[in-house]
């Protein structure tokens, strides 16, 4: 490497990593023929409600499953607030992951103040690549909520600043662009969601469930939008309570077979695809790689011949 470029490299460097912190060393590389996913949510629950059956399913067949939450969830409770429920959500999304068998991160961000800043647009970048990503999800930026909507545009903006070597060259760019996809949604403006894959999630439905069971500030109580007329005093009603929740979202998994029954033939063949009763759609974004058919198949590895 020539003078000036290690003049180049050192002062980049200089620009992008904090006052006394080591470079990153290189992330390590996935075990042979296994992936590496890394998922962002808004809010600790977004990642466990939009992808944990699929990440439940790839965590058991030994691939790397990380979900990130890129605001801390201290304003969504209609009870408390602050450090103490960013605690509590800290712990529920670790307890959640430890029943899907993935990995789990909070980044300490306020709930309801994220912005798509160059710090935060470095921020996701560099964890995608310390986790050597092949496939990075994340929502739509269209939304009604806008962190929700901010994360979608960080994860858009990281999609082609992963293999960039002079940003944040404090870590190793990725020299393949990982596979970027987005979860679904009902929004219709400016465009829908449109599902280039569907994931018959049947196999985990009962694990899928069981890690939204204990995200219960958000589910059981309500979170932001809920009251305490969501909880009852007595154990009766409290165990009804919680049939309810996880029975609508037997629902909601149910609900998106349905909607993406024409993908899930499509990957399935007609008969496996008419019989899958749970599952979960991915839609590929513009700007990262496209892969075709084939390697979509090899990046979901859950469809029998």
């Amino acid at each position: 490497m020539s003078k000036l470029r290690l003049a180049l490299l050192a002062f980049l460097i200089g620009l992008s990593v904090p006052a006394g912190a080591a470079p990153v060393p290189p992330p390590p590389a996935a075990a042979e023929g296994k992936l590496r996913v890394i998922c962002f949510g808004a809010h600790p629950d977004d990642c466990e409600l939009q992808v944990g059956g699929v990440a439940a399913m790839w965590a058991a067949r030994g691939h790397q499953v990380k979900l990130v939450s890129v605001t801390n969830g201290d304003i969504g409770h209609w009870r408390e607030a602050g450090g103490p429920l960013a605690r509590r959500r800290a712990a529920e999304v670790a307890r959640a992951a430890q029943i899907l068998g993935v990995t789990s991160e909070v980044l300490d961000i306020h709930d309801g103040e994220l912005l798509p800043t160059i710090e935060n647009r470095r921020l996701l970048t560099r964890l995608i690549r310390e986790w050597h990503a092949d496939i990075v999800m994340g929502p739509r930026p269209n939304d009604y909520h806008p962190d929700h909507r901010y994360t979608g545009v960080l994860m858009q903006d990281a999609a082609y600043m992963v293999t960039v070597p002079y940003f944040c060259p404090d870590v190793p760019h990725l020299t393949k662009n990982p596979v970027f996809l987005y979860y679904p949604d009902g929004f219709q403006k400016p465009n829908p969601f449109h599902a280039d894959i569907a994931v018959a999630i049947d196999p985990v439905i009962g694990r899928r469930l069981d890690a939204l069971d204990v995200l219960g500030s958000q589910f059981y109580e309500g979170g932001a939008n809920g009251s305490a007329a969501l909880v009852p005093a007595d154990a009766a009603g409290q165990e009804q309570r919680r049939r309810d929740v996880r029975a609508g979202f037997n629902r909601r998994y149910q609900g998106q077979a349905n909607r993406f029954r024409s993908t899930l033939v499509q990957f399935y063949g007609a008969e496996k695809g008419a019989q899958v009763k749970y599952a979960e759609a991915f839609e590929i974004c513009e700007y990262g790689r496209h892969p075709d058919a084939a390697e979509l198949k090899q990046l979901f590895p859950f469809f029998e011949p």
